[in-house]
């Protein structure tokens, strides 16, 4: 088919031979002019509708769920199939440098934000080619410097720096594909590839973005631990280093019993705090939790009745998204600043298609391999809280009566060394069952500046009460050792069948080696 430029100058020329023939009265000239002209004519007519039968043909397969492909990718496609139907397709495929078009990349990256929500609301940077990627863990709360009009220029900032490697790991999928493929063309094999990299990508990147281990060193003797690749999760505690073969500890799951102002509103104050100290607006949480416990859960405590009788789901104190994940776990749930969250994923280096004879399935399948390179991490620790919501309770109007069982709190207190009372907000009040306090090691002596303890007192002298501290058993009032970073108290009150319970979260921060 001929270029529709060139017809046009072919057109211009041969215009002018006529117009010349007609000046000189050649009548022989201006024949073959004009026949040419009828050519040039007829060679335009059938390219225009060639080009309307394929735009019909595009919108028809778009209609079928096949996208139409930019010439790139159709050339992409060619080469690809014209190389694994060669006799020796690993050896055609060795000298294959045609990086995948970054057109294919942002449509499967499309495809994933429509199918999995937990992607779409995170800052999931698509870096392409990129291998390293430089990002700011502030709030945008920097400073600049006030001085004399002609004094240096200078500026003060707080931001913190840090730098992502993206070719430390990379998410990988196997891709078979049938021979007999081969023969319905590239749109057939672009839509095949991108429907089984959505899922495959989508699954592995949603795992990782929750629950990633991060980067981690073999384990070397007893039983040896291989080393971990993988992005840092939500669930991970940044406060403490990454352990061979293990990987980042998960943070301590905050109990929560229900989502009442006085219960919910004082654990999302937590994320306020930046990394920088100062604190960080927050208009909307994410909260992702297991599709069973969304059912079980978190719909039954969150649901509720109009006066027309119709119910309305997810009523939060304060604007909530929730996101259900199958690779959440069950019983806990993840709060948080999803665009505190960075994903950053591309090709990099090694954004090909790969021939590998390693794996047969069928006779009739070859194996390929896509990988992209990437990596991703909280921006700071304190965008992410981990919640237990194995007795979250259903909204159940309760009318009490003179002889209800009174399972409540008259007092509750923390102390940090020697005595020190620690403040904790807010104020106590029986009815309020989540406190937090912040201290730093200012006063004690070496080698009990983390010591302190908890106190607690039941209204009614018949109940019994109990405690956890970070999941182990706790007896109040004695003497307890602070972990750096947050020490979460569970105190649980029992009065015959009516149980109350008080969370109260303490974060030390170690300075005495400063």
């Amino acid at each position: 088919m001929k270029n529709m430029d060139e017809l046009a100058k072919q057109k211009a020329e041969i215009v002018a031979k006529i117009n010349q023939a007609v000046k000189d009265g050649n009548e022989e000239a201006f024949s073959e002019a004009f026949l040419e002209y009828t050519e040039i004519l007829q060679d335009a007519v059938m390219a225009e509708a060639r080009g309307m039968v394929q735009a019909a043909d595009n919108q028809v397969l778009a209609g079928r769920g096949i996208r139409a492909l930019t010439s790139e990718e159709t050339k992409y496609y060619q080469k690809i199939i014209e190389a694994m139907k060669s006799s020796n397709p690993k050896q055609a495929l060795s000298g294959f440098d045609n990086v995948l078009p970054e057109t294919i990349i942002n449509a499967v990256f499309e495809d994933i934000t429509e199918e999995h929500p937990l992607l779409s609301l995170i800052n999931f940077q698509n870096t392409a080619a990129l291998i390293k990627y430089l990002y700011s863990v502030s709030d945008g709360q920097n400073l600049a410097y006030w001085g004399a009009l002609c004094s240096e220029i200078e500026a003060t900032v707080n931001a913190e720096f840090k730098l992502l490697n993206l070719e430390q790991t990379k998410l990988s999928a196997y891709v078979p594909v049938c021979k007999a493929m081969l023969d319905l063309g590239p749109a057939w094999l672009d839509r095949y590839v991108r429907t089984i990299l959505a899922e495959a990508i989508a699954n592995g990147l949603e795992d990782g973005i929750i629950n990633g281990r991060g980067m981690a060193e073999a384990e070397i003797g007893g039983a040896a631990k291989p080393a971990i690749y993988e992005p840092i999760g939500m669930i991970r505690n940044l406060a403490g280093a990454s352990v061979p073969g293990v990987g980042y500890a998960e943070k301590i799951a905050v109990p929560i019993a229900d989502f009442l102002p006085e219960t919910y509103l004082p654990i999302i104050s937590d994320l306020t705090v930046g990394p920088s100290g100062l604190n960080r607006r927050v208009t909307e949480v994410l909260l992702v939790v297991n599709p069973i416990d969304y059912l079980t859960k978190i719909a039954p405590a969150t649901i509720h009745r109009k006066p027309d009788g119709n119910y309305v789901l997810d009523i939060f104190p304060f604007p909530t998204r929730v996101v259900q994940s199958t690779h959440m776990e069950q019983g806990k749930a993840v709060l948080g600043l999803p665009k505190r969250y960075l994903m950053a994923m591309g090709t990099g280096k090694g954004g090909r298609i790969e021939y590998s004879d390693e794996y047969h399935f069928l006779e009739d399948e070859r194996i390929y391999l896509i990988k992209f390179y990437g990596t991703g991490r909280p921006l700071d620790n304190n965008s992410f809280i981990v919640l237990d919501i194995s007795n979250v309770k259903p909204i159940a109007p309760a009318v009490r009566v003179i002889s209800w069982p009174d399972a409540t709190l008259k007092s509750l207190g923390a102390q940090g060394p020697v005595g020190t009372d620690l403040t904790i907000a807010p104020v106590f009040d029986k009815n309020v069952h989540y406190y937090s306090v912040t201290y730093t090691d200012a006063v004690g002596t070496a080698g009990t500046t983390n010591k302190g303890k908890v106190t607690a007192v039941a209204t009614d002298a018949n109940a019994v009460v109990t405690a956890t501290l970070n999941g182990s058993a706790y007896t109040l009032g004695a003497e307890l050792t602070w972990t750096e970073g947050a020490n979460v108290i569970v105190i649980t009150v029992v009065n015959g069948d009516v149980t109350e319970m008080y969370v109260l979260v303490v974060t030390y921060e170690d300075t005495s080696a400063a």
